[in-house]
């Protein structure tokens, strides 16, 4: 399959409120459109995941990072531009985004990709794209494809069929940043 009927399918699968398995720039992930509260809901119910525990959502650059965050920290962005590996900042204050996957302490983990794949579903959705782990909450999160579980390959909505050989080293790292300037490094 090519990229552009890949990015069809998905959107077609996410604007009808469905939930995707796909490549990013680390880990697979399971994804849906980041402001639709019901899809959030199906991927905690696939994942088994208590809905107090957040998920991160993807960007493909700076005007939607602004549709989801008033004030961003100078900081994050200096932060990006020197980041060698994937990074997911958790930011103060989201909004447009279903509620469902806000933290408690009103945050929200986002990361920019470049990966072609989800820059340009995000640039058809127009909207941020909910990113989470391959796996059952508390089990191990798959390296490859071939070790994503029958239970999660069955209860997505549509499998992206591109990169079912890449091997991933790990998920990126997280940092927190607050609006009154605290730094905080959850995951290396």
């Amino acid at each position: 399959m090519d990229i552009n009927t890949e990015v069809h399918n998905a959107y077609e699968v996410i604007k009808n409120g469905g939930i995707i398995l796909y490549p990013t720039d680390t880990v697979w992930g399971i994804g849906c459109d980041a402001s639709n509260p019901e899809a959030v809901k199906k991927i905690y119910a696939l994942k088994q995941r208590e809905e107090s525990k957040s998920m991160i959502v993807l960007m493909n650059g700076e005007k939607m990072m602004y549709t989801v965050f008033k004030d961003i920290p100078e900081v994050a962005w200096q932060i990006l531009d020197l980041s060698e590996k994937p990074t997911t900042l958790i930011l103060d204050n989201p909004r447009n985004v279903a509620p469902n996957i806000i933290a408690e302490d009103k945050t929200l983990g986002v990361r920019i990709v470049k990966e072609p794949f989800c820059f340009k579903l995000m640039e058809r959705m127009k909207r941020p794209l909910v990113s989470t782990s391959a796996n059952i909450s508390g089990m191990f999160t798959p390296k490859s494809f071939k070790e994503i579980s029958p239970e999660i390959l069955k209860g997505v909505d549509y499998v992206v069929n591109l990169h079912h050989d890449k091997i991933c080293d790990k998920p990126s790292t997280i940092i927190k940043l607050t609006n009154d300037s605290q730094v905080k490094i959850i995951r290396k």
